[in-house]
């Protein structure tokens, strides 16, 4: 049996269950909820010494970290996260990384409330999480802005930048990010959003 330990606001939870979607991977769902600090227990450090979710049980084995583990899938299920070619591969990193990498860190719920907190309210989450997804955004879609780029980051298939992008997304809106300065994303995203298995891994569902 395949196990998610997920949270159902948790980025780079959505991430996976976009991608056991796109698989048709059955698999049953764990809930470790954050906002009750179940991440810290015991249970879920024996699983994941971060402290962190998702982890994915599968194959035998257990797995942390969401990018890894899409690695993982594309390589055992010829899952076409990542093109064949090694251009193409290395474009479709770098896209899943200045999203997971650079965007989604600063914009940790925890990072956000830890600036109010140490500003004693001048910075607040909402303008903290609009201040750095807008920036990070902005630079992103200068990166589709290339030939590679097709209905989706890029060509006409899926691949993991846009499993990545599709859950920041979600945030930006969450948090109320203008995304009219960044029409191809959006678009792009909304076309990823249309595909089943992205709508069935919604967090509201």
């Amino acid at each position: 049996m395949t196990t998610l330990y997920d949270y159902w606001r948790s980025s780079a939870s959505y991430r996976l269950r976009i991608a056991l979607g796109l698989l048709g991977e059955p698999y049953e769902k764990v809930t470790v909820n954050l906002l009750e600090g179940e991440h810290r227990g015991a249970e879920n450090l024996a699983r994941n010494p971060q402290g962190l979710v998702p982890t994915l049980e599968i194959d035998g084995h257990s797995f942390t970290q969401s990018l890894a583990i899409l690695e993982y899938l594309d390589e055992t299920r010829n899952a076409g996260f990542l093109p064949k070619d090694p251009v193409g591969r290395a474009r479709v990193r770098a896209l899943s990384y200045a999203v997971a990498m650079e965007i989604h860190p600063v914009c940790n719920l925890s990072v956000g409330k830890y600036a109010s907190e140490q500003s004693n309210g001048a910075i607040t989450t909402e303008s903290w999480s609009q201040h750095f997804i807008g920036k990070g955004f902005m630079a992103l879609e200068r990166m589709l802005e290339a030939p590679e780029t097709g209905a989706f980051c890029h060509g006409d298939s899926v691949t993991m930048a846009d499993i990545c992008l599709v859950p920041q997304v979600y945030n930006a809106r969450r948090w109320g990010v203008d995304l009219s300065k960044t029409p191809k994303l959006a678009e792009i995203s909304s076309r990823a959003e249309a595909l089943p298995a992205f709508a069935a891994a919604f967090p509201s569902q």
